[in-house]
């Protein structure tokens, strides 16, 4: 099964390649894009953008196709930021993803003080080794571990497939999980979800904010790392140097549109534009 979508706000590239995922690969003309258990190939085809899955409905959804991104990019050139403006029109296909919640959370524990590819190799990983294994007509995958799956690996597992440190934060956060469930963080606001999410081992507030946009869906969150840092400096003559009070700057200068403009100005900034 497939579906098409307007290319203009539809850019796998873009929307793939910005960090907010790790679980993809160059495939064909493509890209091969997993996310819990399921598989998609999406690839550009002129004016259009195609995704292939035996699950189109989970994959509409994952991409965010059910909201206005033309919009949200107007709105983001309203504010009058050379690199946001540049940025927003750039990368109007940019779209922010509805991951799995549990996949983000692990995602993220492992993302802190290291590099993409490492993450995409760390979690391949663990996939190959908790994962089930399966077959589509983009070959064979794994699908993400359940928390009780990474629960019942013991802290060598996560060590041996490259997590280093953070082997203790993916043991006692999944075996929390495990036990407990992510269902009562759906229905928490942005700054409840943050402070709930802190209290979960390996988790920081910029891992924290990836999580709640990524995976919980909160745009009103806005995460900040070193590219955002420099954004703040060199683009907006921001003084400030706690990454906390930097965030409450940003949120309150965006609001409900915060985490779409971190996404335009965290890949701007990367792209030089």
């Amino acid at each position: 099964m497939k579906f098409d979508f307007d290319a203009e706000y539809f850019n796998p590239e873009h929307t793939l390649e910005c960090g907010q995922t790790f679980r993809f690969s160059h495939y064909k003309d493509g890209y091969r894009v997993c996310s819990a258990d399921k598989i998609c190939y999406v690839r550009r085809d002129g004016a259009k953008t195609v995704v292939e899955s035996e699950d189109c409905d989970y994959f509409y959804r994952y991409f965010d196709l059910n909201k206005d991104y033309c919009e949200i990019a107007e709105k983001a050139k309203s504010f009058n930021v050379p690199l946001l403006s540049r940025s927003a029109e750039c990368c109007k296909g940019l779209r922010i993803l509805n991951a799995d919640r549990e996949e983000m959370i692990y995602s993220f524990i492992i993302s802190q003080n290291n590099n993409i590819p490492r993450i995409k190799g760390i979690i391949e990983k663990i996939c190959l080794g908790l994962g089930e294994k399966k077959v589509s007509d983009f070959g064979e995958y794994n699908t993400f571990p359940s928390s009780v799956a990474l629960a019942a690996a013991d802290a060598e597992f996560f060590k041996s497939a490259g997590a280093g440190y953070r082997d203790a934060y993916l043991c006692e956060t999944s075996r929390r999980i495990a036990a407990e469930g992510v269902a009562e963080l759906e229905s928490l606001n942005a700054p409840e979800l943050k402070k709930r999410l802190l209290t979960y081992k390996g988790v920081g507030p910029k891992v924290a904010d990836c999580i709640a946009l990524f995976g919980f869906g909160k745009t009103d969150s806005f995460p900040v790392d070193v590219w955002i840092e420099k954004v703040y400096r060199e683009d907006f003559g921001g003084a400030l140097t706690d990454r906390n009070k930097i965030t409450q700057y940003f949120t309150g200068l965006f609001g409900k549109y915060s985490g779409y403009i971190q996404q335009y100005l965290f890949y701007g900034k990367r792209l030089n534009l």
